[in-house]
């Protein structure tokens, strides 16, 4: 009803319901016939169907045991469509390549990037995710906020792709909403490399705020190369400039100075 102030919904979740941005979402994944895919908080399961109908095989994460269990319902005659009754910050990931394709709740946006971009051993391969509008917006921004923020992305390219309608959802949300992309970058550092990487960036966000936050001992010649200035602000470095840290890191075999 107009003007009907909306219900409290204090888990975040609003259900995509815009089919043809749910077509859209299934498309660019890249979901085919054999490729594993999550859907993460599916809800009613209208991305998992779309999902489904590429042939691809998905795995619907729902912790709410009724959606869960309308899920298991809807999808029963399908068996390329796996329901799973589990949290998605807790539940176990493959060891081999997948996709996400999803719309979690927003109040859990920091929770699934953790879980999807923090450990480098996680071989995610791509990401179609509906998030809120300002979370969207710090995620990809040029230059990371943090540590953590320039950890995912000097590893993994994250683009706004569009806007998307408050009206695209059930309830709609009080904010507004985004399509953010994920893919890995071309060139990813080694273990190795990264292992070094996570301990610059610590040390650097640690000293974030000092005259030379970016002066490490031992990494001048590294970050030069990279075209980061060892004595500016960690707040000026992007995102790209990380990212040829790492590839540079990745390759190092010799002594640093």
């Amino acid at each position: 009803m107009a003007g009907r102030p909306l219900a409290p919904n204090p888990a975040g979740a609003h259900f995509l319901r815009d089919r043809r941005l749910i077509a859209q979402l299934a498309n660019a994944g890249g979901a085919r016939t054999g490729q594993l895919v999550f859907d993460l908080g599916a809800g009613s399961g209208a991305i998992t169907a779309a999902l489904a109908a590429t042939g691809a095989r998905v795995i619907a994460v729902e912790r709410d045991p009724k959606l869960a269990a309308r899920l298991r319902r809807r999808f029963d005659q399908e068996p390329q469509v796996r329901v799973v009754e589990a949290d998605l910050r807790t539940i176990p990931l493959p060891g081999r390549d997948f996709l996400v394709v999803a719309s979690p709740p927003f109040s859990l946006t920091t929770a699934v990037f953790r879980r999807l971009l923090g450990d480098p051993d996680v071989p995610l391969a791509g990401a179609e995710l509906i998030l809120q509008w300002e979370a969207a917006r710090w995620l990809t921004r040029p230059r990371p906020r943090d540590a953590e923020t320039a950890w995912w992305t000097c590893r993994y390219q994250i683009r706004l792709a569009r806007a998307v309608s408050r009206a695209s959802f059930t309830p709609p949300p009080r904010v507004g909403a985004a399509w953010v992309s994920v893919r890995p970058r071309s060139l990813r550092a080694s273990p190795r490399g990264q292992r070094r990487l996570r301990a610059i960036l610590a040390a650097a966000y640690r000293r974030s705020g000092t005259r030379a936050d970016l002066a490490i001992p031992g990494y001048r010649r590294l970050l030069l190369r990279a075209g980061i200035d060892p004595a500016a602000p960690v707040a000026a470095v992007t995102a790209d400039q990380w990212h040829r840290l790492a590839v540079l890191l990745g390759g190092e075999t010799t002594g640093l100075s």
